[in-house]
């Protein structure tokens, strides 16, 4: 039987939603309880199967790890998921800031007339 290259492609997508909910949980090495908290929590939206389902993609299990570690040393959970959307922002501002400086540079460089 020939594999499908439609299912191949969507494996390697990080916003796939290929894992249920009790998986996630044994990836993670927490409980289904957990994840829900961090859903109520609006740290991670995971999406539905028809059935009604959650389903989690790898990169939503790698922000539910993030929280974990945190709760695992005493954070609460909301302040752990509060933590985890910052550091996101964080490196987002931090990602978009880098761009404008090599903009700003490119610019900069182009209009420099260089040594006479």
């Amino acid at each position: 039987m020939a594999a499908d290259n439609s299912l191949g492609g969507r494996l390697d997508d990080d916003d796939y939603p290929a894992y249920t909910m009790g998986r996630a949980a044994e990836m993670l090495g927490t409980t289904p309880a957990f994840l829900r908290a961090i859903g109520e929590a609006r740290l991670i939206t995971p999406l539905r199967s028809e059935g009604g389902h959650r389903r989690y993609s790898r990169y939503q299990l790698r922000i539910a790890a993030r929280a974990r570690e945190l709760v695992d040393r005493g954070t609460p959970i909301d302040a752990a998921c509060r933590i985890v959307i910052l550091e996101d922002q964080l490196e987002e501002a931090q990602r978009i800031n880098a761009e404008y400086r090599r903009a700003a540079k490119a610019a900069s460089d182009s209009s420099d007339p260089g040594p006479s």
